[in-house]
């Protein structure tokens, strides 16, 4: 670790570090995804076990990986952490597609819909959504390049902010709506697919893993680690239970199926008239506006741990820290040229798909991790994930479950992330024989 790792503040509290796992992980997938799971479901109780079984899932992962984080406090999170483990290669495989795919693709996958849900909020011809999405992703880079405390602030507020149309929806749902919530949506819309359903929602709880990432700049984060991810992942898993739980009161579920993407933008004016749909509305904006900044603020630290290590083409300039606001300034300006371009090359459930697989071939490293490092570490540890052996063996067999369901239901996607994957391969030999011969 050389000296600009240790330049980078530690400024991130508990509140901060909550906000990071609530922000981004709430973002555009609870309010986008109700009718796609209830499609796959058929039965409005099988679309709540569904997202039931994805927050448990989640959970799993989330406390494993926080054992994990715990005893590997650095920069970079998942990448950190399975080089660690299983070495160099690994470590590099898995930052490299976090760099090149599973960023550039969530980070455009939010920016789409959030020109989507913006240019449809101002009447705005739909041909401005790709433009829409990139200016606010320039805009988020360089506030987050100005100091991580400002892209901090942004965090804290919207996280708050997005909490507020939940909130709403959930008790004036419950309270005013009229519907049976156990409704069966009609037969000719369902493709019933437990397993296609639950990988639905997997999408909206993703995000997790992000506060692993700013390890290095927590100010205690053996301790904060574990404690803003349980807290947060329980109160996201309570959030998309009730959220679905309201709108199954106010809508039946044949035309939420029937709605899709507009499902909660229609229940909302059902349940505060067109003024108060359109205020709704806009909070559901402001929760992908944080959810995006949320991601934006943390995936260039896997870039920016990987060139600090020397493991990418142009290390030395991406590795820069900038002198005066001390954040890693090229590393940001990396994943914001990359999503840029996707966002006009695909469409945000290509890239959404294309995201999950990618991220979960490494989850499931991150996962069995832990049976190694307990066997290579046996010293006290400030935190051991629950129930051991129980919710990580349950966190590896949920990945299993993501990597094979999206090989047969989405293939195509599934076979650039892996051949991506294998072009990083002959990157890395290169990398490592010219760092032998310096």
């Amino acid at each position: 670790m050389n000296s600009q790792s240790q330049e980078l503040k530690k400024e991130v509290g508990l509140f901060f570090a909550l906000s990071i796992v609530v922000g981004t992980i709430i973002g555009s997938g609870v309010f986008m995804k109700p009718g796609t799971v209830l499609t796959y479901s058929g039965t409005a109780n099988m679309a709540l076990l569904a997202w039931f079984l994805g927050g448990i899932l989640t959970l799993a992962g989330g406390l494993t990986v926080a054992e994990i984080g715990s005893q590997i406090p650095k920069t970079g999170g998942l990448y950190t952490y399975i080089e660690e483990v299983y070495g160099e290669l690994w470590g590099f495989l898995c930052g490299w597609v976090q760099t090149i795919v599973y960023g550039p693709a969530v980070i455009g996958a939010l920016g789409l819909y959030f020109g989507s849900l913006l240019t449809n909020l101002f009447s705005w011809n739909s041909a401005l959504e790709s433009v829409v999405g990139v200016i606010t992703v320039i805009f988020l880079c360089i506030v987050n390049i100005v100091g991580t405390k400002y892209g901090g602030f942004v965090q804290t507020l919207t996280t708050v902010g997005k909490l507020v149309p939940i909130v709403f929806i959930i008790i004036f749902g419950l309270w005013k709506g009229n519907e049976t919530i156990g409704s069966t949506v009609d037969s000719a819309l369902t493709d019933m697919n437990l397993g296609a359903a639950i990988l639905a929602t997997l999408f909206a709880y993703d995000g997790w893993i992000l506060l692993a990432s700013m390890g290095g700049e927590m100010k205690n984060p053996a301790k904060l680690l574990p404690r803003a991810m349980t807290a947060g992942l329980l109160i996201v898993t309570a959030c998309y239970l009730f959220v679905n739980i309201a709108l199954l009161h106010v809508l039946p579920a044949t035309e939420i199926v029937k709605l899709g993407e507009n499902a909660t933008g229609t229940a909302a004016t059902m349940l505060f008239g067109d003024i108060g749909g359109k205020i709704i509305s806009i909070g559901i904006i402001v929760s992908i506006f944080g959810c995006l900044n949320g991601k934006i603020l943390t995936f260039p630290r896997v870039t920016f741990a990987m060139a600090e290590r020397g493991q990418l083409p142009f290390s030395k300039s991406i590795a820069k820290i900038h002198p005066s606001f001390q954040t890693p300034w090229i590393s940001v300006l990396l994943q914001m040229i990359l999503a840029s371009i996707v966002m006009f090359a695909s469409n945000p459930d290509k890239l959404s798909d294309l995201a999950v697989f990618t991220i979960y071939m490494f989850y499931m490293l991150a996962f069995f991790a832990v049976f190694i490092l307990r066997k290579k570490n046996k010293k006290k540890r400030e935190y051991s994930v629950p129930l051991y052996p129980i919710l990580p063996i349950i966190a590896i067999i949920g990945s299993l479950f993501v990597l094979i369901s999206t090989l047969m239901t989405k293939p195509l996607s599934c076979l650039l992330s892996i051949g991506v994957t294998i072009i990083g391969l002959p990157i890395y030999y290169a990398i490592k024989k010219k760092r032998q011969r310096i």
